[in-house]
């Protein structure tokens, strides 16, 4: 299995295109299977994420190729509404797939979706909100079953919590139910507006994303489509992070800024000079950081969780004393062990962590935890003095597309084996 090793020290410098958003392209690539023809998808990364998707389409039946960054799908041959327990472990967002199969089909049956252990991601928001449309949600020994008797029907739904994944199952199976859904507390992220945006493309009559009242208009069929996925907003986010520990200077390009400003503020309060327009981002660094007073995680337009892990590896070799709070995921700290290893100073109490600057890390062999917990150890070993390794980078490759192509092109010595 390979690994990444890194020695630091390089300042980093340069400008790169920021690839397309793993957490836009997976509920797009689901919403296909609602479309009758050809849906061409452009700016897809090439992620472990969306390789996943690609074999779960191809399973119900669906026709993939991929031309570069760019996946064709034709739904016409989907045949199946299951999918089975090894794909759907692949990714924590497969869960996605239950409104657009059962919006398509009537019926779905899925087990629990895996990915990253990050804390419990309840889906009873999911199966209650596709039982307001008319689906009958059975628990069969660890699968889930989805039956519709007739056309689903619209309805109004409130959110307990404006969950991403939830808000996207109901927009996914609301499309062809019979008359208005109405999503309130809806999330406003902004990959909840960019799969609003495909599916209007094919067809489909959705108004609010953005804000958090959505409406659905049920319509009786999907067309094809092209579209073209947002920008990643983490993966912005993670270059800077990087640029930022080596006292370097980045400009990222093919960025949506408007997306990262609660990112850009934190930067700029770390002593960071960023300057941005609306599809560019130049960051410049101190030769060394300063803390930030006090960051927590919240849903959009706030402070993203996903970027959390960044900041705070960023945190560990500022001037001072930083505090994080963590308040969407509850296990979201276990990377913080591996930043240990690097000799960073970090006391964590349930969501609070607190992180004491170092002079300066050492390089050491630790392991992935997950997605962005594996990102946070790369930043980390780029400001490390000496040799890091890291394992099971099978995480970071499921949202990171060529990640140390990108950071040897701005001048880091990084290399995979």
């Amino acid at each position: 299995m390979s690994k990444l090793y890194i020695n630091g020290g390089s300042r980093l410098s340069g400008e790169l295109i920021v690839h397309g958003a793993k957490n836009s392209v997976l509920p797009i690539l689901a919403a296909t299977i609602l479309c009758k023809g050809e849906c061409v998808i452009h700016n897809c990364p090439n992620l472990s994420d969306v390789d996943s998707s690609v074999r779960i389409l191809e399973h119900l039946g669906c026709s993939c190729r991929r031309e570069g960054s760019t996946i064709v799908i034709n739904s016409d041959g989907l045949s199946r509404f299951d999918i089975p327990d090894e794909l759907m472990q692949e990714m924590r967002s497969s869960i996605v797939w239950l409104g657009a199969i059962a919006g398509r089909l009537g019926r779905a049956r899925l087990s629990s979706p895996g990915g990253c252990e990050l804390g419990p991601r309840p889906i009873d928001l999911h199966l209650s909100a596709l039982g307001r449309l008319g689906m009958q949600i059975i628990d069969n020994h660890g699968y889930i079953d989805c039956v519709a008797k007739g056309r689903l029907r619209g309805n109004d739904i409130h959110l307990a919590f404006p969950s991403v994944g939830a808000t996207e199952n109901i927009m996914l199976a609301a499309v062809y139910a019979q008359g208005k859904t109405v999503i309130s507390n809806a999330a406003k992220e902004p990959e909840i507006v960019d799969l609003q945006n495909f599916l209007n493309r094919a067809g489909a009559r959705i108004c609010g994303a953005g804000n958090d009242k959505i409406i659905i208009e049920g319509v009786r069929s999907l067309h094809g489509a092209e579209h073209t996925v947002i920008p990643d907003r983490i993966v912005t986010a993670t270059y800077m992070s990087a640029a930022s520990v080596t006292g370097g200077e980045v400009l990222l390009k093919g960025v949506l800024s408007e997306q990262l400003l609660s990112v850009i503020s934190v930067f700029g309060e770390m002593g960071c000079d960023v300057s941005y327009s609306h599809n560019e981002i130049k960051l410049s660094a101190p030769h060394r950081l300063s803390r930030f007073s006090g960051v927590q995680s919240l849903v959009y337009p706030g402070f993203p969780t996903d970027a959390g892990p960044l900041i705070v590896a960023a945190a560990t070799v500022a001037q001072g004393s930083s505090m994080f709070i963590e308040n969407i995921f509850e296990n979201r700290y276990k990377y913080i062990g591996e930043l240990r290893r690097l000799g960073a100073k970090i006391k964590t109490a349930d969501r609070v962590a607190v992180i004491d600057g170092v002079d300066r890390l050492s390089g050491a062999r630790v392991n992935s935890t997950d997605l962005r917990g594996g990102a946070a150890l790369i930043i980390a070993g780029l400001a490390a003095h000496g040799k890091t390794e890291i394992d099971k980078i099978f995480h970071i490759d499921r949202g990171y597309e060529n990640i140390e192509e990108n950071l040897r092109q701005l001048g880091a010595d990084i290399k995979r084996k």
